[in-house]
């Protein structure tokens, strides 16, 4: 039985989403500095927020146009106000649900290359990256240094997206199919981050 090239992507991602998902600064308790390293390293470590974060790039590219940069610099902004409202102390349930949640439906949208109007995809992005800011702010104590932490995490974002645009561009130039797999893959590790 031939598989599907995104079987064994979605195989090979599902393997490491669990033990990584949380397995990044500020989860593990070990966090000793909150400065603009400590903030840019933390998407780049945890795989929950990594994919994430790709996923809004790669599905920016398939828009196209505007979309390119508008959807991925709403998630930015989104993130950024909402890591202030996370660090003030209220509290929010579901946060690590719909940060899962993000992978799941970016990684659908990806594989079935939906195309929504910009600002609907702005509106979506946004919704999602409320989640994430939300959960970089509670992680972060009162004593951290949050200009510089918060720069270093939005700076390592806005990386993520491009690398998510470029990979796109050069994905879908080859074949549609490739950037579909992805995200069939990013839905499945969506998936698996509901269960850790």
């Amino acid at each position: 039985m031939k598989r599907h090239p995104a079987f064994f992507i979605l195989t090979a991602l599902s393997l490491v989403a669990a033990p990584l998902a949380l397995a990044h600064p500020g989860h593990d308790g070990h966090e000793l500095t909150w400065d603009f390293s400590s903030g840019f390293s933390h998407p780049l470590f945890g795989l929950d927020h990594l994919i994430a974060m790709l996923a809004v790039g790669l599905w920016a590219a398939q828009l196209g146009g505007r979309a390119r940069w508008f959807v991925p610099a709403a998630f930015v902004t989104v993130m950024a106000l909402a890591a202030t409202l996370g660090r003030s102390g209220i509290a929010i349930s579901g946060v690590e649900q719909m940060i899962a949640a993000s992978a799941l439906v970016f990684g659908l949208l990806i594989a079935n290359a939906t195309r929504l109007p910009a600002w609907g995809s702005m509106a979506l992005v946004a919704l999602f990256a409320a989640f994430h800011g939300f959960a970089h702010g509670t992680e972060m104590p009162a004593t951290a240094g949050s200009i510089t932490y918060g720069a270093g995490f939005m700076f390592a974002t806005a990386l993520i997206h491009a690398a998510g645009v470029g990979l796109g561009l050069r994905t879908n130039r080859f074949s549609e199919k490739i950037t579909k797999a992805a995200g069939w893959a990013i839905a499945g590790c969506g998936v698996v981050l509901f269960a850790v």
